[in-house]
């Protein structure tokens, strides 16, 4: 990434949060609003950092007082950035901002709308192959425009997706908490799937082991409470009535996938579950859910990835999001190191 500017894009209404995790990598904000952050400069860090769900890479500040004039500024920066490229196949081209101002919705699409017109009549091949589609994880390379006011925007051509995204519910599902697991299985880059077996500490009511169990995993869900919706008798689920923190698989057994998405004190997480599931190595893929409401998150982000940390000593590729459907909570991704 280069040392210019960059816009980290984030969940509104953690902006303040982003800023004292970006400090941690020794960068600095210039400004921010609902959703975004604005850096004096880019590090390649940012890729990881938790509250980041995207990084515009030296975007450019557009301006204007109309749609039509805040279009068009944009089509300047997309050819001038075009210059002695040949865009060949789809390309995403993607027109995004927090919406918490009233109206602003309806600003971006006009101007959207309006660039797609300009873009049309001034590079037809071009504008054939643009797409809205977002991509998941990594980086790329279009148009990405963030509004940041109804007369402001900034413009990146390239950009790094870390992940986050908004899935769709399903109406089986027992809770709005399926969601978050099913867009952690992006950041992972796996989801469960037919014969594995999945182990889902506090899984009541049973969102997360209705996800795996709708793809064909078997699951063991744990908890005292009772399962309900698409969960509920499911011939895959077999619901054991148990405390979740005092449950392991035994000597023999190895899941494929274990899952804890537990409204409990994150500390007593890590080392009551995760702690001794990743060291002895009684999972190979796992997805656990921290509650941070009640500590200070970017003292526990250091403490997460800390050198005694069992996703630092047990763990590999491991991924600490906040995830599109994340609330007060970190959503812990990775794989058990053999």
């Amino acid at each position: 990434m280069s040392t210019n500017a960059a816009l980290v894009v984030c969940q509104s209404g953690f902006e303040n949060l982003l800023v004292r995790e970006v400090k941690v990598l020794g960068l600095d904000a210039s400004s921010s609003g609902p959703g975004w952050v604005l850096l004096t400069s880019g590090d390649p860090g940012l890729r990881r950092a938790t509250f980041a769900h995207a990084v515009l890479e030296d975007p450019v500040g557009v301006s204007g007082t109309g749609v039509n004039e805040i279009a068009q500024r944009i089509m300047e920066q997309f050819s001038e950035g075009l210059r002695g490229e040949r865009l060949e196949e789809r390309w995403p081209c993607l027109f995004a901002g927090a919406l918490d101002q009233t109206g602003l919705g309806r600003r971006m699409a006009s101007v959207e709308a309006a660039f797609h017109e300009l873009l049309r009549k001034k590079m037809g091949r071009v504008a054939r192959l643009a797409s809205q589609e977002r991509p998941r994880v990594g980086p790329a390379r279009g148009l990405f425009v963030w509004f940041t006011d109804f007369g402001a925007a900034q413009v990146a051509r390239t950009a790094h997706m870390n992940g986050p995204c908004r899935m769709a519910d399903d109406d089986a599902a027992p809770s709005r908490s399926y969601l978050k697991v099913e867009e952690a299985y992006g950041i992972l880059g796996a989801e469960p799937v037919q014969g594995e077996t999945v182990c889902d500490l506090g899984a009541a009511p049973g969102g997360w082991s209705y996800s795996a169990a709708k793809r064909g995993a078997r699951v063991v869900a744990v908890d005292n409470g009772p399962l309900k919706g698409g969960a509920a008798g499911h011939p895959l689920i077999d619901h054991r009535t148990d405390d979740a923190f005092g449950f392991s698989p035994g000597r023999e057994a190895t899941y494929d996938w274990m899952f804890c998405d537990m409204l409990e004190d994150p500390h007593k997480v890590v080392e009551s579950i995760a702690r001794p599931w990743l060291s002895g190595r009684w999972c190979r893929r796992f997805v656990v859910n921290l509650k941070f409401g009640r500590v200070d998150p970017i003292a526990l982000l250091g403490e997460l990835r800390g050198p005694g940390s069992p996703f630092s000593l047990h763990a590999e590729s491991v991924r600490v999001v906040h995830l599109y459907h994340d609330r007060e909570e970190f959503t812990v991704t990775g794989l058990t190191r053999a």
